[in-house]
């Protein structure tokens, strides 16, 4: 059928293909219409639209499985930053939070989950979201009536469930009985064959709600996570998610026991089980046992995927977010500054950037902020200075010890808090540092490397969405693209199109979206035309764009032509055209005839 149209609806030309499955990049030309991909090569035939891409990369849209967009899909159809970084499908309902099932009076309480765990300001998601819905089918039916620029595709979140069947019970992450485990696989289930994507839990003890309990499910049995295996065999799709015991460092005898029971649930239902690695600074090499014992699980038949990211989880420091001085006696007065919640993203201040750090110059100020910064340093979790870099156009996410403030200072021979001080005054106050916590221990990225590349590793954990005062990975992507494929000088650089694959073939097909990622005749016309010479990724911003004005941390790109959702360009240099060809991912997707 495909490739007989009198005229097509859009032809891109002369495309540098990068077509997501691994192969070298190729010339020619791409057709598409009715959404889909008609036809590759040399095309003859006109269309009503059409782009002359001599010089550009044309890709798959990526695909971001790790994001925690449940609320924010409600009021932003565009779901940035990630549109901004050529994302074309979204999985949300990571980490076992999320809004669905509920009852009415434990909406609250889910909002304070998920303010708790991924740092989104509950204020904004009480005054952004608008519930309509209890059970989860009824909550894929209202994400189906949202208008979307993106596909978006969701998991049932543990969280949730455990809450909806136990009650106070659940949410305190008392033990559930064999009752509450089957009304449990039931919901899953249910919602697996409405059309979720998957199932997710976190038990890692990092994870807690507003109300410092440990999320729902984190010290469950083992019987209940095989429940939940059940119900993904019985409904014949599906993945389970998870962040594992153990990732942050707490125990690290956790993750082998993690593994040994995720081994034993893939195995025993078929069904593959994603889960977050990194590398921690207190044991460097424990993400490589880890590795191995996924290998070694693979010929039991368990199909685990550890779940790595393009670079150093950590945090942005600065006058905005969070800095050494942050509960100083002083700092707070000159400020203004309120909580609003436990988390750093709702710190507010009553005066502007420009005001505070206009104060902060002042010689007597600084005397006295000095000399609280003691007592403050107390009260905040804050890493040493030896691993916060200064962030600055061209934006280096791989710096060198040398490069840290505690370097810096050492060799001006100044305090590097003193220096830390006056360099996040420039800029008028706007300044930001990058602080890595993870993957980061030698102060380069061969760690990551080996980790992205391993076979067995599957791409994401930026968090879009989440975290939003303190971090954003949301440009992953990009950063893909550029640090990886273009820009290293730190190390061995990786292929284009392998980079490419990773973010295309091989996470959709994880999740069983077999109709896109790769850009051949019949697949979904998700696609993105790249000037990557030019490609790069903006300094982050503070933006006060939430509902109820909350505020958080958003980064853009420069470089992206034209981001393609279903034939349809719904990002054009980095501006939103306005359309919304976006769906609701309802399960897996099959790959058209022949492919």
């Amino acid at each position: 059928m495909w490739g007989n149209f009198a005229m097509h609806e859009l032809v891109i030309k002369n495309a540098k293909i990068v077509d997501g499955t691994g192969s070298a990049p190729f010339t020619a030309d791409v057709a598409i219409d009715e959404g889909r991909i008609s036809a590759v090569g040399k095309i003859l035939t006109s269309g009503q639209q059409e782009i002359d891409a001599t010089g550009l990369v044309l890709t798959p849209g990526f695909v971001d499985i790790h994001t925690h967009f449940d609320g924010q899909i409600t009021w932003d159809p565009l779901l940035t930053p990630s549109c901004w970084h050529g994302v074309t499908t979204v999985v949300m309902g990571n980490c076992g939070v999320g809004f669905a099932p509920v009852e009415p009076d434990k909406r609250e309480w889910l909002i304070g989950l998920m303010e708790g765990v991924e740092d989104i300001p509950g204020t904004a998601l009480s005054a952004g979201m608008h519930w309509n819905w209890e059970t989860f089918p009824e909550y894929l039916d209202y994400l189906d009536t949202l208008p979307k620029a993106i596909d978006v595709g969701t998991q049932v979140p543990h969280g949730a469930v455990r809450t909806y069947v136990m009650g106070e019970r659940g949410a305190k992450n008392e033990p559930a009985n064999a009752e509450d485990i089957e009304e449990m696989r039931q919901l899953v289930l249910e919602g697996i064959q409405a059309g979720a994507l998957g199932v997710s839990t976190s038990r890692t003890i990092a994870h807690r709600a507003i109300d410092g309990e440990n999320v729902p499910g984190t010290f469950a049995a083992e019987e209940e996570m095989l429940a939940f295996g059940k119900a993904l065999e019985e409904a014949g799709t599906g993945v389970l998610e998870l962040a594992p015991a153990g990732v942050t460092g707490d125990d690290m005898a956790l993750p082998e026991k993690e593994v040994d029971w995720m081994r034993r649930v893939s195995a025993e239902t078929g069904r593959p089980i994603t889960f977050a690695l990194v590398q921690l600074n207190i044991e460097p090499d424990h993400w490589k046992r880890v590795f191995e014992l996924s290998e070694e699980a693979a010929k039991e038949g368990a199909q685990l995927f550890p779940q790595v990211t393009a670079r150093a989880p950590g945090v942005l420091l600065g006058l905005q977010t969070n800095h050494p001085w942050v509960n100083t006696e002083t700092f707070k007065e000159i400020s203004g500054r309120f909580v609003l919640g436990e988390g750093d993203a709702h710190l507010l201040h009553s005066k502007t950037i420009e005001e505070i750090t206009a104060e902060l110059r002042k010689p007597e100020v600084k005397e006295k902020m000095m000399a609280e910064l003691p007592a403050a340093r107390q009260d905040i979790e804050f890493l040493g200075l030896d691993r916060v870099f200064v962030l600055e156009e061209p934006l280096n996410y791989e710096p060198e010890q040398r490069n840290s403030v505690a370097a810096m200072g050492e060799a001006q021979e100044r305090d590097p808090f003193e220096l830390f001080y006056d360099l996040m005054l420039e800029e008028d106050g706007k300044r930001f540092f990058f602080a890595p916590m993870m993957n980061y221990t030698d102060f380069n990225y061969e760690a990551v490397r080996t980790m992205i590349t391993h076979p067995r590793a599957a791409m994401g954990l930026d968090d879009a969405g989440a975290h939003c005062g303190v971090i954003c990975d949301a440009s992953m992507p990009t950063f893909m693209l550029t640090h990886w494929a273009r820009d290293r000088e730190r190390g061995e650089k990786l292929p284009l199109e392998f980079v490419v694959k990773k973010m295309t073939n091989d996470t959709a097909s994880l999740y069983g979206l077999h109709d896109r990622g790769v850009i051949r005749v019949g697949m979904k016309a998700d696609l993105n035309l790249i000037d990557l010479e030019n490609l790069k990724v903006d300094l982050p911003e503070l933006a006060h764009d939430l509902p109820a004005n909350g505020r958080r941390l958003i980064q853009k790109s420069e470089g992206y032509v034209a981001t393609i959702v279903s034939g349809t360009i719904v990002m054009e240099n980095g501006e939103d055209t306005g359309n919304r060809p976006g769906n609701l991912v309802r399960g897996q997707q099959v790959a058209p005839s022949g492919i």
